[in-house]
């Protein structure tokens, strides 16, 4: 069937509030020599996104200003390099931009088979924050089996996502929320203790559970006032791994603790890295993380499914910050 020469898609009208987005017409994307072009099903909605609505995450330079880091959909195109994909394989994959449309394309290697039995919403929930999880946790926290692990927004797409897997690979997990129903869902996916934010004192609660240990990793998009407390709940040799600063990118710090602990701070972000660094985090993910998807022994939590023109109101919940888990836009 002849791919059509338009597409729908969202676009950011002027940098603002969820409001700013519209629905516009772009011509259909012809993949380059290594990617493939992707009949769009569904997309996640994740924080970056926002950040870019609002003007203070622009696209790195070659792509597209569509919004959509992840997709799920069918292969509509090859590009001249590309093997092991055909058109009408079914795919999850990471995007550099451009999933809030019709079509989309990325690179070959960054895509991904459904898990057994998974549909197009629930494939759409896992590229972002799987990729992200894998490679900040794993990779650049180095958390191992036996470990203690806190993850600040469990109940976050990013947060549900590293509870289960750390549960998975034997850490033992921590995390904190911002309500009793967020700090519930968490323990449900296996957080041994979820801490209520706004009615605990999180610090307090971490050293009363670990003691004079401390905690092996922690993966932090809060930043700001957390920064000081964060290595102060680290133990020896501990590790904290940033991933967003929603509480602010400056804070004061004393480093006299991750010295004397010799402690490592990292961070990172996935969307600017290169083709090949990605390719490598989806071969890794395939290989460690799809096992325990096949198998249900790990799964999205999907929040609420908007249609792509309800692109806003899906902002405004993510901006709500009322959801648990995922919030995904249907497309076809």
């Amino acid at each position: 069937m002849p791919l059509p020469d338009t597409m729908a898609v969202i676009e950011i009208s002027e940098p603002g509030g969820p409001d700013v987005l519209v629905t516009g017409e772009r011509p259909v994307p012809e993949p380059a020599a290594d990617q493939v072009l992707i009949k769009v099903a569904a997309a996640g909605v994740n924080r970056p996104d926002a950040l870019q609505r609002a003007g203070s995450y622009p696209p790195p330079p070659g792509a597209t200003d569509l919004l959509g880091l992840e997709v799920s959909g069918t292969v509509a195109a090859c590009g001249a390099n590309v093997t092991g994909l055909s058109v009408g394989d079914a795919v999850c994959a990471l995007t550099p931009g451009g999933g809030y449309a019709e079509y989309c394309v990325t690179n070959a290697a960054h895509c991904l088979p459904y898990p057994s039995g998974y549909d197009d919403v629930q494939a759409a929930a896992l590229p972002e924050t799987f990729f992200t999880v894998w490679h900040n946790v794993f990779q650049r926290g180095r958390l191992a089996e036996g470990e203690t692990f806190l993850i600040h927004g469990g109940s976050s797409g990013i947060g549900t996502t590293a509870i289960q897997l750390a549960r998975a690979f034997g850490a033992r997990v921590l995390t904190t929320a911002g309500s009793d129903e967020k700090c519930q869902a968490c323990e449900s996916l296996g957080a041994e203790r979820a801490i209520n934010y706004k009615t605990e004192d999180w610090p307090a609660v971490i050293k009363e559970v670990v003691g004079r240990d401390g905690v092996d990793v922690i993966l932090d998009m809060v930043g700001g006032s957390y920064m000081q407390p964060n290595i102060n709940a680290l133990g020896i040799g501990g590790r904290l791994v940033m991933i967003a600063f929603l509480g602010g990118a400056k804070a004061e710090v004393n480093f006299v603790n991750m010295m004397v602990r010799r402690q490592t701070l990292t961070g990172s972000t996935l969307r600017p890295q290169s083709d090949e660094a990605k390719a490598g985090i989806a071969r890794e993910v395939r290989e460690k993380a799809w096992p325990l998807l096949d198998k249900g022994a790990i799964k999205p939590i999907i929040h609420e499914t908007f249609s792509l023109a309800e692109a806003a109101k899906a902002h405004a919940m993510l901006e709500s910050s009322a959801h648990i888990g995922k919030i995904i836009l249907k497309v076809a």
